[in-house]
C-alpha cells in the first residue's frame, strides 16, 4: 500500500494548477488521520501544525442503507439551470461570520495562513487532496484548489433540486457535507459527473466519497438514476458498516 500511495502523489498538479509537494513522511500521515480509508500502515504518527479536519458525525444509518431509501428515476433535463439558481457567491450557513468557501477550505487544508480583518479569508495551507492523495500547497489568488460540490449543482439540479425551493438550493450549494477542496485538475475532470461516471482515483476514498453523496441526496430530497445507484451499492458494498456522514 505505501507503493500505492506514493503512486498516488505522482497524481498531483503542477505549473498552472498549483505546487504539488515533495510527500513527507509527515504530510502522508496527515493524509491516513484526516481521509479515513488512506494507508494507516505508512510510518509513524507524526504531529501536524495544525489540527486535522473534524471527522463527520455519522447517523444510524449505514451509508449503504441509506442508499437504498433513495428514489430511482431518469435524469430530468437541464432546462433551466443556471449556478445562479443556487444562489450568487458563496453564503455563510452557520452564521459564523466566514463564507463556506474559506470554512472550507480551514476544514481541509493544514499550515493554514488566515489574512483580512475578519480573520476569514485563507491566505494559503497545504491540502493533502482526499482525491489523489496529492499534496498541493495553496495561495490564494492562484489556480491550484477548487472546492468541489460533491454532489454537482447541474446533476442535482437535473435529479430533484430544480422542485426545492430557491433558499433549499442555496443551502445545498453552501452545504458542509457538500464541500470538499480538491484539485482543480480532478474538479474540471469531475464535471458535473455522478458515482456512474466519474469516481476518485484513490480507490481507498471512494466509500466515503460516495456515503457523502448519498447523505447529501438524502438530506436534499435528490434521486438517483439506475446507473448511479448501481454504482452506488457496488462500492458502498466494500463497506457496508461505514456510517452515513451528517456534516
Amino acid at each position: 500500500m505505501a507503493l500505492c500511495l506514493a503512486a498516488a502523489l505522482a497524481l498531483g498538479v503542477g505549473g498552472a494548477y498549483g505546487t504539488v509537494l515533495t510527500a513527507s513522511r509527515s504530510l502522508v500521515q496527515q493524509a491516513v488521520s484526516v481521509f479515513p480509508g488512506a494507508d494507516a500502515s505508512v510510518g509513524d504518527v507524526v504531529s501536524a501544525d495544525s489540527e486535522p479536519a473534524a471527522s463527520s458525525t455519522t447517523s444510524s444509518l449505514t451509508a449503504l442503507a441509506l442508499a437504498r431509501t433513495l428514489a430511482i428515476k431518469g435524469r430530468a433535463p437541464k432546462t433551466g439551470y443556471t449556478r445562479s439558481q443556487f444562489g450568487t457567491g458563496w453564503k455563510d450557513p452557520d452564521h459564523n461570520g466566514c463564507d463556506a468557501r474559506n470554512d472550507a477550505l480551514r476544514r481541509y487544508l493544514t499550515h493554514v495562513v488566515m489574512r483580512g480583518t475578519s480573520r476569514c479569508v485563507v491566505y494559503s495551507g497545504t491540502l493533502v487532496d482526499p482525491y489523489s492523495v496529492a499534496v498541493i500547497h495553496f495561495v490564494r489568488g492562484t489556480r491550484g484548489i477548487d472546492i468541489d460540490h460533491m454532489v454537482a449543482l447541474s446533476d442535482a439540479w437535473q435529479k430533484g433540486a430544480q422542485k426545492l425551493t430557491y433558499a433549499s438550493r442555496v443551502a445545498l450549494a453552501n452545504d458542509p457535507l457538500n464541500l470538499q477542496p480538491t484539485s482543480t485538475r480532478l474538479n474540471e475532470q469531475k464535471g458535473d459527473g455522478d458515482a456512474a461516471t466519474w469516481l476518485p482515483p484513490l480507490k481507498s476514498y471512494r466509500c466515503n466519497y460516495v456515503a457523502r453523496q448519498v447523505a447529501v441526496k438524502a438530506k436534499y430530497h435528490l434521486w438517483v438514476t439506475s446507473a448511479e445507484h448501481a454504482a452506488i451499492v457496488r462500492i458502498l458494498s466494500t463497506c457496508p458498516t461505514l456510517r452515513a456522514p451528517t456534516r
